[in-house]
């Protein structure tokens, strides 16, 4: 087999594995209200994220600047679009507040973090 023939296989080979890699979990692409950002009372929080998320695992909550919970019922994954999960907000006075999400992929890989935002 030539050298040319047989790095070819090779880059075929690695991106493949590379792209399996890669879409193995999800990260977030879109938040709203986003990261540090001062808003007036948001009647929800979404996050949009870069692969379709598991609706029966993926979690999303907001709690105020003692740690209370203060979203309103579960977070929901949308139907037509399984990139986009939200939690509804009930009226917030002003503070701080930090949203929690749990995203689980449809391949079971699952990535977590947070971030703040403030209403002013």
């Amino acid at each position: 087999m030539k050298n040319s023939t047989l790095f070819k296989i090779l880059l075929v080979c690695g991106g493949i594995t590379l792209s399996t890699l890669a879409s193995a979990h999800v990260h977030p692409q879109t938040q709203t209200p986003g990261a540090n950002a001062e808003v007036s009372a948001p009647a929800a929080v979404k996050i949009e994220f870069d692969g379709p998320l598991e609706p029966a695992f993926s979690t999303l909550s907001v709690s105020d600047a003692q740690g209370h919970i203060v979203s309103t019922g579960h977070a929901q994954v949308d139907s037509t679009d399984r990139k986009l999960i939200s939690v509804a907000l009930p009226s917030l006075p002003s503070g701080k507040y930090t949203v929690h999400w749990t995203a689980v992929a449809a391949d079971s890989h699952r990535t977590q973090g947070d971030y703040s935002f403030s209403i002013k």
